[in-house]
């Protein structure tokens, strides 16, 4: 088990250092100088004032160099200072991610609690008209992109019907539960779709195993072999894609904060990238990678406990 988690630890931190320099790479190979942005604009912008502000920030340096250079800032938690805002990136990051963070596990509750529970009752229900629904109405679902879905619900119930708040993100508990229902269902639409489908595919895959036929023919109720002997075999990998969607969740909240005016980590990088300020761009990206590779890693070891075929597989 620990050589295990020592591999899955080795290839999370070169999977890390790939992922940093490729991050790195394409923001520095975007269109737009930076040092044209820093200077103020073209308006009475000099060739010598253009290659003062290279200098300065070190954007005179070869590619590798000026990796090097932020690799080794990031690694001190330093993840340099906003052309925009003049402030640090960390307290910028840390002033909106408590909003996004929320926002994704909200999202996360919902499309466990409905996803998995329509799987379970379209596998139950198996060949009836409320798995032919389930199906029907996930697959519209996942069919329907992010933005217009977020936009059909600020429409309907923000809007015509006035039950949530279309904008911002609410104080407090109850606040921002109010706030963050609209942009959490609007996230959690296309994940709980594919949660319904992965639950259902799973339960029927063990529902046919022969221990569940042998439990049937004994006269145990259906109820309890649902329970114990069904659900219990398919938690592998419910809980894996489970985990897969929150992981990626991260990246989903750029077009709901955007469509509901939130201000969160993902608002932010579009404004970032709109205004080509680069150090806040790689570090919202370098932290979106950053958990969905941590998460994905964790599924990984979590994985085995659920499923014992594929801890002896793994051993």
């Amino acid at each position: 088990m620990l050589a295990r988690i020592s591999r899955r630890l080795a290839g999370l931190l070169a999977t890390l250092l790939a992922a940093s320099f490729v991050i790195f790479a394409a923001v520095y190979a975007a269109p737009g100088d930076p040092a044209v942005f820093l200077a103020g604009g073209r308006d009475k912008l000099t060739p010598e004032k253009l290659e003062l502000v290279r200098a300065q920030y070190h954007l005179d340096e070869p590619l590798v160099v000026q990796y090097g250079r932020w690799l080794g800032d990031c690694l001190q938690f330093d993840l340099g200072r906003s052309f925009k805002y003049s402030d640090q990136v960390s307290d910028l990051l840390m002033a909106r991610f408590p909003t996004t963070l929320a926002l994704v596990a909200y999202a996360t509750v919902l499309f466990v609690v409905l996803g998995v529970g329509a799987g379970i009752l379209a596998a139950v229900r198996r060949g009836t008209w409320i798995d032919s629904a389930v199906v029907g109405g996930t697959t519209l679902a996942a069919s329907v992109p992010s933005f217009v879905s977020a936009i059909a619900l600020a429409a309907v119930f923000g809007v015509q019907l006035g039950w949530f708040p279309v904008t911002g993100g609410g104080e407090g508990f109850t606040g921002t539960l109010h706030h963050l229902t609209l942009p959490a269902l609007a996230l959690a639409l296309g994940a709980l779709a594919i949660i319904s489908r992965v639950t259902r595919q799973a339960m029927a895959d063990a529902g046919a195993a022969d221990h569940v036929e042998a439990a049937r023919s004994s006269g145990i109720p259906e109820r309890e072999i649902v329970r114990r002997h069904i659900l219990r075999n398919a938690l592998g990998p419910i809980v894996t894609m489970c985990g897969l969607v929150m992981a990626g969740m991260l990246a989903g909240t750029v077009v709901v904060e955007t469509a509901f005016g939130i201000s969160g980590i993902g608002s932010l990088l579009v404004g970032a990238i709109n205004t080509h300020d680069f150090p806040v761009a790689q570090a919202v990206l370098l932290l979106m990678v950053t958990g969905y590779i941590v998460v994905t890693t964790l599924v990984d070891l979590v994985h085995p406990l659920l499923d014992p075929r594929v801890k002896e597989a793994a051993v």
